[in-house]
């Protein structure tokens, strides 16, 4: 699914303008990015929590060369779904 296909879902079931979803979809997108850059998390209820979490500079090696090198620290994003979530998922 894609963010259009969201918003065509959206404009679907409540009727408003295109464009008035499609700007509402972008801010909840936009507000969402922006609270992860600054490292809090995003909880949204019956779906799951969006964390950032930081990653330690560790020891690799590159599979093309077989050359070992040092993997930088870096930010990474998780997600954990609520268990509504997951039952929707695996109901059956």
């Amino acid at each position: 699914m894609t963010k259009a296909d969201i918003v065509e879902n959206i404009f679907d079931k409540v009727g408003l303008l295109k464009k008035d979803v499609s700007d509402v979809v972008e801010l909840v997108f936009e507000t969402i990015k922006h609270t992860l850059a600054k490292g809090e998390e995003v909880k949204l209820s019956s779906f799951g929590t969006f964390t950032v979490k930081q990653k330690r500079p560790r020891r690799g090696r590159n599979p093309k060369t077989g050359q070992d090198m040092t993997i930088t620290a870096r930010k990474v994003l998780s997600f954990k779904s609520s268990h509504i979530l997951r039952d929707i998922m695996n109901r059956k």
